[in-house]
């Protein structure tokens, strides 16, 4: 199962969402950029997904979620795949031009504790991505939640 780290309560926090909303299949699909673990790098973090992983599953799980209405571009390696052209020269331009890729994909930085620095440098980050974002996941899974089942 993906994001049952810290990261993955940060991107829930992002997304506003409980983790038993997370990880219902009915509303949220995590569609990792390839199906395997890289692995780790010599600094202790996940290696870039594997080249031929993107273009053997992505394409099946976009003809196979065809009701899709928000992708969250998580990380350089997804927006790369899904904006092509579109995306900006680095990963802080490109999340910064998130109204550019609304109401479709909203690109976003990786949630691991690595980006720490990243995320106090871009304050408008939380400012204005999350808030937007928070308010169009809440209005698709319909409304408001109670968090104290969470």
């Amino acid at each position: 199962m993906p994001f049952t780290d810290p990261s993955g309560d940060r991107l829930r926090d992002w997304m506003g969402v409980t983790e038993a909303e997370f990880y219902d299949e009915a509303q949220i699909a995590i569609t990792p950029m390839g199906l395997c673990f890289p692995g780790l790098d010599a600094k202790g973090g996940d290696r870039p997904p594997r080249p031929e992983c993107a273009p053997l599953w992505q394409d099946r799980f976009t003809s196979a979620l065809p009701e899709v209405s928000l992708t969250l571009l998580i990380g350089q390696y997804a927006q790369k795949r899904y904006l092509g052209g579109e995306r900006k020269q680095t990963l802080t331009e490109t999340v910064s031009h998130w109204r550019n890729y609304w109401p479709r994909f909203v690109a976003l930085p990786h949630p691991s504790w690595r980006n720490n620095a990243w995320l106090k440098r871009n304050p408008w980050f939380e400012k204005e991505v999350l808030p937007a974002l928070k308010s169009r996941i809440r209005s698709m899974l319909g409304g408001d939640v109670d968090r104290t089942n969470s």
